[in-house]
């Protein structure tokens, strides 16, 4: 009779020989191709939502958000009905193809929402677009247990294993390659293609929603190959029948048993018992995780903001703030072969991060030291922030429009000073004693240079308002002088999507027509309006593409334009007013002159790099082994839904942040990361806490317990150990 240790060396050899004869499954090939389109889908449509939602359908940057977040959220719930309809219904092959088909109808009808000419109605544009967005949700979550599930079942247990956690990482390779690339083209679509004489909402989501059909068809081709497993009956049902009988008979029982689940072996059998407390285990251990997709997401809304107040200049080129989500699928796809190649045995080598649990921990941490690194930067982001015009102050913008120099004496200046011909001169927090007040202001001509201009009374007066930005025009009406507040005052705040903001001012005689328009041109062109004020006026502002620009104005038969009258550049999240400006000593050159209201954006992008390399990371550390973890341990009838009830700890996660960010704990961004950070490392201590006292299960779903299981070989023993103080 041959010896334990003979016996666990001999089952070891046949395994290694099993794991020879058997070939690669060929089938996952097709299941990877359709998770990248799938998710080049998902990812292109998601990269640009906010803006479609707040620009298109005109909703509020608050509404916007809110809207953004709750169907993140409804993504990850459905998967729950995804996992329900695959183990009780249809399987996963048969839930992942009707499922798909929902979602290439839902990206198809968003798609036909951004087309104007079919959507002339906002109204109906909305409905259409939230039908299409409530498909994709239902699609995408749908089918996301079961894609990795079913690509999980193409591999034969335990001679596979290796094989399986391989194919996972390829399986977190694919989604990010498709993230990396849709990330970059759709904002460019968006942005760099005009439709409709407006941004491309249509292509950008075309593409993806061409790409959602390319992955059904691929999905089908694999068709001959799967290996297709059929439903396992009404788990749910099962388990909470379970659960809710084992609770009842032990409030009635007066026998003691040893895990309260065991009250249910009366009408359930000893496997669907051992299979809910492992399901139970598990389940505990995720209730900490939604923290860290509270964190991760915010790639897309908060940190993506972040990036709309920095600067994405690198030579000719302009990064976009959305396209800085790309940085994380690039990490993902870099990063992935090196810690399987390098890291992981490295740390193996060391007896650190071994187990699935302690790298769920090691991750979560990270993720905390990611949004440290957000709230130090986003704190020097405050240095480069407009100061807001506050209640009983006012900010002024003297322009001198007259051809000689003039001085001016302000009551609440102690100093007198001078301006140049079209010379500028701010004063941003003036003092006021109302809501309105009568500005008087001295003025000095310099008549050596001044022509016939003259003035009756060198005080004049305007009206100014608290909390607004007035620009004031020193210019002539029939040679005499005037004050002129310019209507509409300006705007300090910088662009949402971190864009130069641009407006007219124009000081112009009767000659050029009003209710015309001021052409400027770049490698995009605007127009702005000559308004019905008069000739000295202001429009409003427009966000405009960082670039050089030049002025045409219009001629007095209207169906031409003048030859360029100058030029300017204007730099990301710079504020910007231009004047167009017509010289009242009787000259006929016109000439443009810029006036920075707020400066550009100063603090690079590329400073947002050491964040997103540490969440990746943390992402690597945390979900991919969340992922392998899940399958690994779930009991074989509940894989669907464990996969399901991990994917809705990141419904969860956005739960908190919609929560976090609507409560408004801080007017400071940079307070709310670092709350972030302290609640992650708080959070990961409770995971902690609860992860030492887990016990991994066998392939066979059986709770290991190296006392009583024998013939273990010692690799597997040390791979499966019970020991609660290393999890």
């Amino acid at each position: 009779m041959l010896s334990r240790k003979d016996q666990a060396m001999l089952r070891e050899l046949e395994e290694r020989q099993n794991r020879k004869k058997l070939a690669y499954p060929k089938s996952v090939f097709f299941i990877i191709g359709n998770e990248f389109c799938e998710r080049f889908s998902y990812y292109g449509m998601k990269a640009i939502l906010t803006l479609y939602l707040k620009f298109q359908l005109m909703f509020s940057e608050d509404d916007s958000t809110i809207i953004y977040h709750v169907w993140a959220m409804l993504c990850y719930f459905t998967p729950v009905i995804g996992a329900i309809i695959a183990d009780t219904f249809l399987g996963r092959f048969r839930t992942i193809f009707y499922i798909s088909i929902i979602y290439v109808i839902g990206n198809g009808v968003l798609s036909l929402s951004a087309i104007p000419p079919i959507m002339p109605d906002l109204s109906t544009k909305i409905a259409v677009s939230l039908i299409g967005l409530l498909l994709i949700a239902l699609g995408t979550g749908g089918i996301k247990p079961c894609v990795s599930a079913f690509g999980g079942d193409q591999f034969v247990l335990p001679q596979q294993e290796r094989q399986l956690a391989q194919f996972f990482s390829i399986f977190y390779f694919s989604i990010n390659a498709g993230s990396l690339i849709s990330t970059f083209v759709t904002p460019v679509l968006r942005d760099d293609i005009k439709c409709f004489n407006d941004d491309c909402y249509s292509l950008a989501f075309g593409v993806p929603a061409v790409l959602m059909l390319v992955a059904l068809i691929l999905f089908l081709l694999g068709f001959s190959m799967y290996t297709i497993k059929p439903p396992e009956g009404n788990i749910v049902v099962r388990v909470g029948s379970c659960v809710a009988h084992a609770l009842r008979s032990k409030s009635k029982s007066k026998e003691k048993k040893e895990h309260w689940l065991d009250y249910a072996s009366d009408k359930y059998e000893p496997k669907l018992i051992n299979d809910v407390k492992i399901l139970l285990k598990i389940l505990v251990l995720y209730i900490p995780l939604p923290f860290f997709w509270a964190l991760f997401d915010q790639q897309g809304s908060r940190w993506t903001f972040q990036a709309t107040r920095m600067s994405g200049d690198i030579g000719g080129w302009t990064i976009k703030p959305d396209q800085m989500q790309v940085i994380n699928p690039f990490f993902i796809l870099m990063l992935i072969p090196i810690f399987d190649s390098f890291v992981y045995p490295l740390l193996a080598k060391c007896n650190i991060l071994t187990k699935p649990l302690t790298r769920i921990f090691a991750g979560g941490v990270l993720a905390g030291v990611a949004f440290l690194i957000s709230g130090f930067l986003e704190l020097k982001l405050e240095t480069t922030y407009p100061v807001p015009v506050k209640s009983l102050e006012t900010r002024l913008s003297f322009i001198n429009g007259l051809p000689c120099d003039v001085t001016l004496n302000l009551p609440f200046e102690e100093e007198q000073f001078a301006l140049k011909h079209l010379e500028e001169k701010v004063l941003k927090s003036v003092a006021i004693d109302g809501a309105e007040h009568d500005l008087n202001v001295t003025i000095d001509l310099d008549t050596s240079n001044c022509g016939d201009i003259k003035y009756f009374d060198n005080i004049l007066q305007t009206k100014v308002f608290e909390k607004t930005a007035h620009v004031i025009m020193i210019t002539a009406d029939t040679n005499v002088v005037k004050l002129v507040n310019v209507d509409p005052a300006d705007e300090i705040e910088k662009s949402n999507q971190g864009l130069p903001r641009l407006r007219m001012l124009y000081n112009l005689e009767q000659d050029v027509p009003l209710n015309s328009s001021v052409l400027i041109k770049g490698k995009t062109a605007f127009r702005f309006s000559l308004s019905d004020k008069g000739h000295i006026a202001g429009t409003e502002f427009m966000d405009v593409e960082p670039e050089t620009f030049e002025v045409f104005l219009p001629t007095e038969d209207s169906g031409t334009e003048s030859s360029s009258i100058g030029s300017f550049s204007v730099k990301m999240g710079g504020v910007y007013d231009f004047m167009v400006h017509k010289p009242l000593d009787g000259s006929n050159v016109t000439s443009v002159t810029l006036y920075e209201v707020t400066p550009a954006n100063t603090v690079h992008m590329l400073w947002l790099i050491p964040q997103y390399f540490v969440i990746t990371v943390s992402e690597i550390m945390f979900s991919i082994t969340g992922l392998e973890f899940s399958f690994m341990q779930a009991p074989s009838s509940m894989k669907s839904v464990l996969q399901a009830a991990w994917l809705l700890t990141v419904a969860f996660g956005n739960l908190i942040v919609v929560i976090i960010a609507e409560a408004k704990f801080f007017e400071r961004q940079a307070l709310e990361f670092f709350l972030f950070a302290v609640l992650m490392f708080v959070d990961m201590v409770a995971f902690a806490a609860l992860a030492v006292r887990y016990k991994y299960v066998d392939q066979n779903g059986e709770i290991e317990d190296s006392k009583e299981k024998q013939g273990k070989s010692g690799k597997e023993n040390e791979a499966y150990s019970d020991d609660e103080t290393n999890f």
